[in-house]
């Protein structure tokens, strides 16, 4: 098997970006956290929403990390890869409706 860029080890090692800067990285992690609490959708539900965006900003960490904290809180293949389809229709209808800004323009320089 070939070397990867990313080393999934590496995500353990996450934490240790704030020792490089302490005070941001604290208030990152300090967010995350209280992002991540059970509120007005609950710690389930997120995790699916951060699972499919991991797939959309195309982050193997996130992957692995929201794939494994989906198993741990009963969140079935079926739900995960429903919820990677909806991301993944977002992402490509977001990138499809850019395509008005090129009809457009195209409409404007070609009259």
């Amino acid at each position: 098997m070939a070397n990867s860029y990313y080393d999934p080890a590496d995500l353990r090692k996450f934490g240790n970006i704030t020792e490089w800067s302490e005070e941001l990285g604290n208030r990152f992690f300090e967010y995350y956290g209280k992002v991540f609490e059970e509120g007005a959708l609950s710690a389930r539900e997120k995790s699916l929403i951060a699972l499919a965006v991991a797939h959309v900003v195309k982050c193997p960490y996130c992957i692995d990390a929201y794939t494994k904290d989906g198993l741990q809180r009963g969140i079935t293949k079926e739900e995960m890869m429903e919820a990677v389809h909806a991301g993944a229709a977002i992402e490509s209808g977001a990138t499809l409706v850019h395509g008005v800004q090129m009809m457009n323009k195209y409409n404007k320089l070609s009259m």
